[in-house]
This record gives structure tokens, C-alpha cells and sequence, in this order.
């Protein structure tokens, strides 16, 4: 029993018992991943360092080493634009989808008539971008109806994004904000469809708030501003963490990337090419998970 306390494994006190919670969570995903995900990512990654043939005998696997990887960042041009692209979307639309869901969670907290209302409006394209209704932009009618609004809300959108960009541009703003600013106009549409999930669990987080930091707040005469960057953001700094991974996850989800992977897999039945392209992408996914979370985490406030 020593030996356990001293190894940290003891759940009698408060970070024991914490720990024991955190092992409880996470181990469905953990069992899941081992019985169902293992097998399939040790293959896929034999397969983009082999060229696999179909022939009578069966399915043959050569290994060819890093040829795939190769072929896949200098042979295949669309997989290295379509890449770029989708970082470079990362990029842009992360930032903006975590402002616009805190802004909208801390506006949607706030006592007003048909709050329930506007809450639901804000989660409705979650649920639009699912299951049955998602099937149907494949249809030739929906098609042509979100290609005629593309058409006509792109012209708007354009014309309005460029009168914002030269009035900011006569104001003196630097031209790098004016540039990503109006980029955020013109991406309206994609930031509030996949900002839903973002402000139920921003929204949620508010609520946790005790009601008393904010009475004491407004006791010692602080303002709706300084309330909101002393006590909101940073009570709510845990959550920015978790929707940043979720939001940088979703969004490699959309990508299409994956259409091209499975597309070179199974139309092309070129499979250790198509693993080679899934692992970059893994890895670019990765990276770039590691290196927001590095950063963001060490503005993490953790309330004990």
C-alpha cells in the first residue's frame, strides 16, 4: 500500500480521486481505440511504404519504402494544393469561428425575450449538416439552388466585403487586418454553419459562472467590459482549449482531402498512395494540434 501511495496511485485524496475520473473517461475511447482503430492504422501504415498488387494468388504487398510519400508531395499536384488549402482555411476560419462563438454564447446568456428561440436559430445548421438532410445537397435541385445562391450572394458579398475594405483602408487600419477582416465577411456563411457546437459548450461554460464574481464585479464599479476580460474569458479559458481542438478537428473533417484519399484508394484501387496521403494528412493534423495546443494552454486559467 506504501508502494502504491508513493507511486501517486492512491485514490483516497482529492487528486487520486481525480485521477481515477480521468482514467474512467477516458477509457472507453482507450478500449475503443485498441479493439477497433490499432489494427487498421499499424496496416495503413504498412501500406504506404508498400505497393500493393491483386492477382489470383491474392492481395501482394511489396515494400517500397517512402516512393508513396514521394509520389503523393511532388507527383500528385491535387493533394498538395488541396492541403495547402485546407491549412490555410485552418488558419483563417479557426480564430474567427472561436470569436464569433464566444461572442455569440456571452450575447445569448444575456436575459431577453425568445432567448430559447435565438439559441436554437444558432444551433440549427449543427443539425441541418447531419444525417438525412446532409444527403440531400447531393440532389440536382438542391445543387442548382445552393449554385444560384453562391452566384448571387457571391456578388453581394463581394461588393460589400470591398466598400468595408476601403473605408477601413481610409481609416488608417493596417492592410494585413483589412485583408483578413473583409476574408472574414466573404466566409460568413461558413463560420456561422459550423459555429453551433462551439456556443452550446461556450454558453455552457458561462453558466458556470458563480453570479457572485459579477456582483462583486460591479460592486467595486467595474463595467460590462472590464467584467467580461477579468472574469468571463478567463473562467472560460478551459473551453477555449477544448473548442479549439474540436473546431481544428471538425474543420480537417470537411476537407476535401478526404475526398481525394478515398478517392485514389477506391476508384483508383491505388491503396498505398491513398495511405500515404491519409498519413501526411494525419501528421499535418497533428502537427498543427500540438502546436495550438502548446500555445493556447499556457493561458489556460484552471480554477481549483
Amino acid at each position: 500500500m506504501n508502494t502504491l501511495k508513493k507511486a501517486g496511485l492512491s485514490f483516497q485524496t482529492y487528486e487520486g480521486q481525480k485521477r481515477l475520473w480521468g482514467i474512467l473517461f477516458v477509457a472507453p475511447w482507450l478500449l475503443g481505440f485498441v479493439f477497433f482503430f490499432m489494427v487498421p492504422l499499424v496496416n495503413s501504415l504498412r501500406y504506404s511504404l508498400s505497393n500493393i498488387e491483386a492477382s489470383s494468388e491474392g492481395i501482394q504487398v511489396t515494400y517500397i519504402g517512402f516512393s508513396n510519400f514521394i509520389e503523393a508531395l511532388t507527383v500528385n499536384s491535387s493533394f498538395n494544393r488541396q492541403l495547402l488549402e485546407s491549412i490555410m482555411n485552418i488558419v483563417i476560419n479557426v480564430p474567427l469561428i472561436l470569436i464569433f462563438s464566444l461572442f455569440l454564447a456571452v450575447l445569448l446568456n444575456q436575459q431577453f425575450f425568445g432567448r430559447s428561440v435565438a439559441r436554437s436559430i444558432f444551433f440549427l445548421p449543427v443539425i441541418l449538416a447531419s444525417g438525412v438532410i446532409l444527403s440531400l445537397e447531393q440532389t440536382s435541385l438542391v445543387q442548382e439552388i445552393n449554385q444560384q445562391n453562391a452566384t448571387s450572394g457571391g456578388l453581394a458579398n463581394v461588393m460589400g466585403s470591398f466598400e468595408l475594405q476601403r473605408i477601413m483602408l481610409r481609416a488608417g487600419v493596417n492592410e494585413y487586418i483589412v485583408v483578413y477582416l473583409t476574408g472574414a465577411v466573404d466566409r460568413i456563411y461558413e463560420i456561422v454553419s459550423q459555429s453551433g457546437v462551439q456556443i452550446l459548450i461556450f454558453l455552457a461554460g458561462i453558466q458556470t459562472i458563480s453570479p457572485q464574481l459579477y456582483e462583486a464585479s460591479k460592486i467595486e464599479g467595474a463595467t460590462g467590459y472590464e467584467a467580461f476580460w477579468k472574469i468571463t474569458l478567463p473562467m472560460v479559458s478551459p473551453l477555449i482549449l477544448v473548442n479549439l481542438v474540436y473546431t481544428i478537428i471538425d474543420s480537417f473533417s470537411r476537407s476535401p482531402v478526404t475526398d481525394l484519399v478515398m478517392s485514389v484508394g477506391f476508384d483508383n484501387f491505388n491503396f498505398g498512395l491513398s495511405s500515404a496521403m491519409a498519413w501526411i494528412y494525419f501528421l499535418s493534423i497533428m502537427i498543427i494540434l500540438l502546436t495550438s495546443v502548446f500555445l493556447i494552454s499556457k493561458k489556460v486559467f484552471y480554477q481549483e
